[in-house]
C-alpha cells in the first residue's frame, strides 16, 4: 500500500510541531540551526527544501481535508524559496543575522508560531 500525499503532509506538519517544541524548550538550538544555514551557500539548500515542500503541498492538497490551507502553505513555501534567490546570499544572511541577535524570549515566540503552523498543517491534512 502506497503512502498518500496527505500522510506525507501530516508527517511534515508533525515534524514542524516537534521542531517548534524543541525550539521552545531549547531556544539556543534555533540559533545553532540559523548559524548552520548562514555558512557558505547553505541558504540555497534551504531554498531548495522550500521548493520541494511547495511541490509536495501543491500535489497533495487535493487529497487533504482543507485544500485551501495546504495550498496557502505551499504558496508560502514557494514564495519564501524564491525570495532567498531574489535577495541573494548577502541580504538573506543579514536577515538570519537579525534572528541570531534576538533575545531568548523572541526565539520562544518564533517557536510558538512554528508549533502553531505545524498544528494547522496536521489538522488541515
Amino acid at each position: 500500500m502506497a503512502i498518500g500525499f496527505n500522510t506525507v503532509i501530516k508527517a511534515i506538519g508533525t515534524f514542524i510541531v516537534l521542531m517548534g517544541l524543541i525550539y521552545l524548550i531549547k531556544p539556543m538550538l534555533f540559533r545553532t540551526v540559523i548559524a548552520f544555514f548562514s555558512r557558505g551557500s547553505r541558504l540555497y539548500l534551504a531554498a531548495l527544501l522550500r521548493f520541494a515542500l511547495a511541490i509536495v503541498f501543491f500535489w497533495g492538497a487535493r487529497k487533504c481535508d482543507m485544500k485551501w490551507v495546504i495550498i496557502a502553505f505551499g504558496l508560502i513555501f514557494l514564495l519564501s524559496g524564491i525570495l532567498i534567490f531574489m535577495l541573494g546570499l548577502n541580504k538573506a544572511k543579514a536577515i538570519l543575522s537579525w534572528y541570531l541577535e534576538q533575545p531568548v524570549f523572541m526565539l520562544r515566540i518564533i517557536a510558538i508560531v512554528a508549533l502553531g503552523v505545524g498544528l494547522i498543517i496536521v489538522y488541515a491534512a
